[in-house]
């Protein structure tokens, strides 16, 4: 009787290492900020301001939150190719404008910074160049940490510069 119960316990210890050993590949896995498939369209380099607004939290203390971005995007050459802004949302010269969710996210190389996102795209206006994009990564971060001084007012706005690369993929 003790035998089978020894078993039993053996087998379910091995069964939950196993799904443990799952679980954390697939969150390995899911912390990559490489796109699944697809085309590398153009690279970018962006410089602009993270956003934050001062609001209450769940404990009634005011506290810095992330409202959106404001960056231009520049192509190797340097010229001006893609707004950045809330959304998240990035619109090009010639009107075409998508909008993405993140789907994965790592830390910085760079202390203080940002982390390096991968975004998937939700949804799309106009024919373009961003209108075929599938996937939008920002690596390189640097910068855009929430201010370092304390809010001290309710909606009071604080923005902290931060340049990244932004890779569009379709």
């Amino acid at each position: 009787m003790f035998t089978n119960f020894n078993r039993v316990k053996r087998v379910t210890a091995v069964i939950v290492g196993c799904v443990a050993g799952v679980a954390s590949a697939a969150a390995f896995a899911a912390s990559s900020i490489d796109p699944p498939q697809g085309e590398r369209v153009v690279t970018t380099t962006a410089s602009g301001i993270q956003v934050y607004s001062c609001e209450y939290d769940a404990q009634h203390h005011l506290a810095w939150v992330f409202k959106s971005p404001q960056a231009t995007l520049y192509d190797t050459s340097g010229h001006a190719l893609i707004m950045h802004s809330a959304g998240p949302s990035w619109e090009a010269e010639d009107g075409s404008r998508i909008v993405g969710h993140v789907i994965a996210q790592t830390p910085s190389d760079t202390a203080a910074s940002v982390p390096q996102l991968l975004l998937e795209t939700r949804s799309t206006a106009a024919s373009g160049t961003l209108s075929a994009i599938r996937y939008v990564q920002r690596v390189n971060t640097v910068g855009g940490m929430m201010p370092a001084a304390a809010c001290s007012t309710e909606h009071q706005v604080g923005g902290s510069p931060y340049l990244a690369n932004y890779i569009f993929y379709k």
